[in-house]
């Protein structure tokens, strides 16, 4: 689920090439789909109700904010990857590359160690998005910062 919330929120910084329309998702929507989260898993610990689950996240939790058709739909598809029998999997990969996984069940610990590996600096795959996509966001942070050193 933190996995699924930086992903939402980081695909902003590609601009319309991440959503449509910029969306202001924030910790509240990710608090109450963990809360969720543990709820589904206590009470149903044979089976996890993942349709359920995508429904309150994807259309509530976060979909409450997202107005456009198109995004609804990007928000919905990436949930598929994130809420499925398949992520309980050591072999399911959340990226092309594998370098993005969900961290096999083990001690607390061991979770802290996992996040440090991954790479500072993601690459666009991880959002689902061409490794073009940077280059088009780098094209737009150059432009802002230059219209913004000229205004000044």
């Amino acid at each position: 689920m933190a996995f699924f919330h930086a992903v939402i929120q980081e695909r902003r910084k590609f601009g319309p090439l991440g959503w449509n329309i910029p969306y202001e998702f924030n910790d509240n929507d990710l608090r109450i789909s963990v809360r969720q989260l543990r709820i589904f898993l206590n009470q149903y610990p044979d089976k996890t109700p993942f349709e359920a689950l995508k429904y309150l996240t994807g259309e509530c939790n976060y979909g409450g904010k997202v107005t456009d058709d198109k995004d609804r739909r990007l928000l919905a598809t990436l949930l598929e990857d994130y809420y499925c029998e398949k992520i309980f999997d050591d072999e399911y990969k959340l990226s092309p590359s594998g370098i993005y996984y969900a961290p096999p069940h083990s001690d607390y610990d061991k979770y802290p160690e996992f996040i440090q590996n991954l790479p500072l600096y993601p690459a666009p795959e991880v959002f689902g998005l061409h490794s073009n996509a940077d280059i088009t966001k780098d094209n737009n942070e150059t432009t802002n910062t230059f219209e913004a050193i000229l205004s000044t």
